[in-house]
């Protein structure tokens, strides 16, 4: 059970939010799995979906408009079920090969993490990644200094994000209950619906999100101004989404564990 009034758990995502700054291991790997079915995708068509369990990524993919057009005239038909689990196969592919290049941790991770546990807080993870991604990520954090108590993929629930599932079986084997003591973090919409949706406080990142999509290199090039531009369309895009509190970066969550366990205090719930 969690701390009287008090966050017990956090729970965050992988690309974009505590690892692959800029999520962009994922995208390259989708551009790839469809440039070999002969379909050109942009970068930023492939990030739109991020967040979703990757199959239903490439449904939501093969169903914008543009893509689907292309994929048409490529092959003189719609898509089906069977092109999905073809192209799943190319991308699973795609996706181990460009995890290598991508698996550095966000550089607040570790002293963030560090002061959530002096708090007594404790560590999980979900992820829309399937398994072998999955275990991949945990084994890089892991030799980065990056230790979680429970790490839950995609492919471990029936339905995967927004639903809240994943973050229920993270609570379920850490014990930790109820959801109001619990807080998601992600970089993506659909990571701040698994939090709604399963009652938890739900915190969205933005400097190192897909939704920015930026590396990090190319965000420390940008000057303050624009830095300050692109933050606040981000924010504007996770406002809308319902998050609770909205982050620069994961160093920022200390304090706001400090504002939720106030408002936990004072009988707020999520």
């Amino acid at each position: 059970m969690g701390r009287d009034d008090h966050i017990s758990l956090a729970v965050f995502d992988w690309a974009g939010t505590i690892a692959d700054f800029g999520c962009l291991a994922p995208v390259a790997a989708f551009v790839k799995a469809f440039a070999d079915e002969g379909i050109a995708v942009s970068n930023e068509v492939a990030r739109g979906p991020m967040g979703l369990d990757k199959k239903n990524h490439l449904r939501a993919l093969l169903g914008e408009p543009q893509t689907s057009e292309a994929w048409t005239a490529r092959t003189g038909r719609a898509w089906n079920e069977q092109d999905v689990d073809r192209l799943f196969g190319k991308y699973v592919r795609c996706q181990m090969d460009a995890l290598a290049e991508h698996a550095a941790l966000v550089p607040e991770t570790l002293a963030c993490v560090e002061n959530l546990r002096r708090k007594n807080i404790q560590i999980g993870t979900t992820t829309g990644y399937f398994r072998d991604a999955a275990q991949f990520m945990a084994r890089a954090g892991k030799e980065q200094g990056f230790h979680s108590a429970c790490d839950v993929c995609a492919e471990d629930v029936p339905v995967g994000r927004p639903a809240p599932f994943m973050l229920y079986r993270v609570m379920e084997h850490l014990q930790v209950y109820p959801a109001s003591h619990v807080m998601k973090v992600g970089d993506t919409v659909p990571d701040i619906e698994e939090g709604l949706m399963a009652g938890a406080w739900s915190i969205a990142v933005t400097d190192s999100s897909s939704q920015m999509g930026l590396g990090q290199k190319e965000w420390a090039a940008l000057d303050e101004p624009t830095r300050a531009d692109r933050r606040a369309a981000v924010r504007g895009k996770f406002t809308a989404a319902g998050a609770h509190y909205i982050v620069d970066s994961i160093a920022e969550l200390p304090r706001i564990i400090d504002s939720i366990d106030e408002r936990l205090a004072n009988g707020e719930c999520p």
